[in-house]
């Protein structure tokens, strides 16, 4: 698809000034901007590859020469749509460079950005993060655990409402109910109209009469909580698991998230591969040679198997379904059983008269097999 030209994309005429060319852009830009409802992220970038070349007076002459090969790709910042604004499309923080449009667009888009580079959320409780060490077959059976915290609860004698019992909420005389503040920002636009949340009321609109005189209108008090965590069977090292609402609480709203990383203790048997589970089993010689049955130890408990005649070292064997559970499904791996086979250190005469024999037997045959 060819390029619009750029003069077009600004909606400007090629004698236009380089304040003329800015102010276009700037109104375009946040017009078009990806996080402005209507905004259009390929409009955005195009708006800006445009004022890339534009602001500059050289880029400028030889696109007014050449066209778009006299700038080349490159020219417009490889495409970064954040490239103009002096950031990158990754920069969490938005920052806008000597422009001064940060503030600005939070303005128009409904409040300040989160990391997550959205609109703010609402208030809610922070969110906590905590360890536990379960044993190898408890990861793979699955468990019930105890997770103990000293967390911020909900207080126990306001229930959470920051009012005295007896008292009732009032209305916020800073911000008469609405939950928020407007603060006027001089901007080059002209004034602009910032509306934040309020806080002395966090938002509410209400404020208690009287304070809680045990969490002093907090609203929260630290508590021990002992919470019922279910593992369940198949989870890995390092899986974390995410329980909603059982974060740190806030006065009138919700709690915030639990997030519980679960720690495998390494067992002195198997490994883990996945679903499978992987041990070694050690065998004589003789036995390899003539073929034997085995017990192997598995996280079932021990189980025989049959071990052919002539296997050599390093050989596998596969137990089907006992490995570890697939997660949300009845079916399990298995486990693979490797086979060493050990060659004596010492001998008896006896013995050696008979491995003696035995390889006189093989005549020239450098092999058993």
């Amino acid at each position: 698809m060819a390029k619009r030209d750029y003069y077009e994309v600004l909606g400007v005429g090629k004698s236009a000034s380089a304040d003329e060319v800015k102010k276009a852009f700037r109104r375009k830009a946040i017009e078009m901007h990806p996080d402005k409802e209507g905004g259009d992220e390929v409009k955005f970038k195009e708006i800006n590859e445009a004022y890339e070349v534009l602001k500059d007076e050289k880029k400028r002459q030889r696109y007014d020469q050449f066209g778009h090969a006299g700038v080349g790709s490159s020219a417009a910042s490889d495409g970064d749509p954040f490239a103009g604004f002096g950031g990158q499309g990754q920069n969490i923080n938005f920052d806008f460079g000597d422009l001064g449009l940060g503030d600005i667009f939070s303005s128009f888009f409904g409040g300040g950005f989160n990391q997550a580079g959205g609109r703010s959320q609402q208030m809610r409780g922070r969110d906590v993060q905590t360890a536990i060490d379960i044993t190898f077959e408890q990861a793979v059976f699955g468990t019930q655990v105890d997770v103990r915290l000293n967390i911020e609860d909900s207080c126990e004698h306001c229930k959470g409402t920051t009012v005295e019992p007896g008292h009732e909420l009032k209305t916020c005389e800073t911000c008469k109910g609405s939950g928020q503040v407007v603060n006027v920002t001089k901007t080059i636009f002209g004034n602009i109209q910032q509306a934040s949340i309020c806080r002395t009321c966090n938002g509410t609109g209400k404020v208690p009469e009287k304070a809680c005189t045990v969490c002093k209108g907090k609203g929260t008090q630290m508590k021990s909580q002992t919470i019922g965590l279910k593992i369940p069977a198949g989870i890995d090292d390092g899986a974390t698991i995410r329980l909603r609402e059982h974060g740190e609480a806030i006065a009138n709203g919700p709690k915030g998230d639990l997030y519980v990383n679960v720690r495998v203790k390494s067992h002195k048997k198997f490994t883990r591969e996945g679903d499978l589970i992987l041990s070694e089993e050690h065998l004589p010689m003789v036995d390899a040679a003539l073929g034997t049955t085995i017990e192997v130890e598995t996280v079932d408990g021990p189980v025989k198997m049959k071990v052919p005649a002539g296997t050599q070292s390093g050989t596998d064997f596969k137990l089907s379904d006992h490995g570890v559970p697939h997660l949300k499904s009845s079916s399990r791996g298995a486990h693979i059983v490797t086979v060493l086979v050990d060659t004596p250190r010492k001998l008896t005469k006896q013995q050696q008269e008979l491995l003696k024999e035995l390889k006189s037997q093989q005549g020239k045959k450098k092999s058993w097999l």
